[in-house]
């Protein structure tokens, strides 16, 4: 879906949204995300923002609480068990209050600007991601473009997908969907939590669209990213579950009777 293809954004009166930000260090771009993500949601819309931080030595929390004292729309959320990326992400959403999740970044990576777009499209599909490679879709760092872009084409191969985008990680979802998924299956590791989504939403029958969105360079303070190690978690993780997928394929053939079970003889082909 391209953006030509989209009408300005409305919104419906009484429709609320949660979004999600899960921290680790990010002081120095939080309270700037906030404020952003305040501006960019429609007036319309009732909100709250989830900061899931995870005890980052830098303070986020700290921050957090004491900027937004007197704002009921910010919730400062200190964790300090079962902490990683994907398990804050998954926590933010089973705390959630409102009707649709809209999960993003907390480096500024990820333009608010695209939050009424997403909300605009999400009145008809069940998930919506904002995409860096359909056809309108851009990012900032150039050199991070060419390399996820390749890497997302192994992606769909791995996984034989149309999902251009597998590893953005910025999306919305109806908060009901969400939490008829497998979410043990699903939010664990990194980025990667994000293919899984895709794959178990697809799998339950939701309808996914991606569309397009500019990435933006990171703010303030370093990328987490290691991306030998990514590399080679992300390939593992495909890979399990490719061969889950397989695996689930064989068992629904042997069940409908299209598949032999091992050990199995063609009677025709008895003596």
């Amino acid at each position: 879906m391209t953006r030509a293809e989209l009408s300005a954004p409305e919104t419906t009166p009484a429709q609320s949204v949660s979004i999600v930000l899960p921290t680790y260090n990010e002081a120095g771009n939080i309270v700037v995300l906030v404020n952003a993500i305040k501006a960019a949601v429609p007036s319309s819309w009732t909100y709250e923002i989830l900061v899931m931080d995870d005890s980052s030595p830098d303070q986020t929390h700290k921050l957090v609480q004491e900027t937004f004292a007197e704002d009921p729309t910010v919730r400062a959320i200190l964790r300090t068990k079962d902490r990683g990326f994907a398990r804050s992400i998954r926590s933010g959403i089973e705390q959630a209050r409102m009707e649709r999740v809209i999960v993003m970044d907390s480096d500024l990576t990820h333009d608010p600007a695209e939050i009424p777009l997403l909300l605009h499209v999400g009145a008809i599909y069940d998930i919506v991601s904002a995409s860096r490679f359909c056809a309108g879709g851009r990012m900032a760092d150039t050199p991070h473009y060419l390399i996820s872009m390749l890497y997302n084409w192994l992606l769909r191969l791995v996984l034989r997908t149309q999902v251009q985008d597998n590893l953005g990680g910025y999306f919305t979802a109806r908060r009901s969907a969400l939490n008829e998924l497998p979410t043990d299956e699903i939010f664990y590791g990194y980025g990667d939590y994000y293919f899984r989504l895709l794959h178990f939403a697809q799998r339950a029958g939701m309808s996914i669209v991606e569309i397009p969105a500019g990435y933006l360079a990171r703010g303030a303070g370093k990328s987490k990213s290691n991306w030998f190690r990514m590399i080679r978690t992300y390939t593992t993780a495909a890979i399990q579950l490719r061969l889950r997928m397989w695996q689930t394929q064989r068992a629904k053939q042997r069940r409908e009777g299209n598949l032999p079970t091992e050990g199995r003889r063609n009677p025709s082909a008895l003596p």
